[in-house]
């Protein structure tokens, strides 16, 4: 059976995608404390779409499944305001959960199965093409670090549903899937 681990929540209106980028405000005592805490341990913590509530005040109600989220940069913003540039790491799926007295979000969570570097399928092609003229407008930030990555599936996908104009719940579909083919499949049925 898989290990389950203790994973601090930061619940959010968005879902963070392995691979991709989110800037996020904290400003609320509960994310600072957890934030030291984090630090302290070297430790990562956890972002899951909101299914019902909000940002800040009473703990929302999050998904069940979200990705770990690093640490890139921050920053204090001119109100004060500590600002993060975090990226997406791994997927979990969460077990259970619990509020501390300050409604900070800890989740028993089990890691998802890693992505492979498995190959496009045939079927599947045209999504690479398609992501390719995407990263063109966007730009360089979001090329592959090596030509190859515009052939695995995995990457393709994740990169994809970072870019393409997808609602979160759609987001969230995707991270449920093991299977990077499954996703590329879905990413295949949503296209106009």
């Amino acid at each position: 059976m898989t290990e389950t681990v203790s994973l601090p929540l930061f619940p959010l209106h968005a879902v963070l995608l392995p691979g991709a980028a989110l800037g996020l405000r904290v400003f609320e005592r509960r994310y600072l404390d957890m934030l030291r805490e984090c630090s302290r341990q070297e430790s990562n913590f956890g972002i899951c779409l909101i299914l019902e509530g909000e940002e800040v005040g009473a703990p929302a109600s999050p998904a069940a499944y979200g990705v770990e989220a690093r640490i890139e940069d921050f920053d204090v913003g001119a109100d004060g305001v500590l600002m993060l540039r975090l990226r997406g790491q791994r997927r979990f799926h969460v077990l259970r959960t619990r509020v501390r007295d300050n409604g900070l979000i800890l989740a028993d969570v089990q890691w998802s199965t890693p992505d492979h570097d498995e190959e496009l399928r045939p079927e599947h092609a045209l999504l690479a093409t398609v992501l390719e003229h995407i990263i063109e407008q966007a730009g360089s930030a979001f090329a592959p670090s090596h030509p190859a990555q515009l052939e695995q599936a995995a990457w393709v996908g994740w990169r994809l549903a970072e870019l393409l104009p997808l609602d979160e719940p759609q987001r969230l579909q995707l991270l449920q899937h093991d299977d990077p083919h499954q996703r590329l499949e879905d990413l295949l049925g949503w296209m106009p």
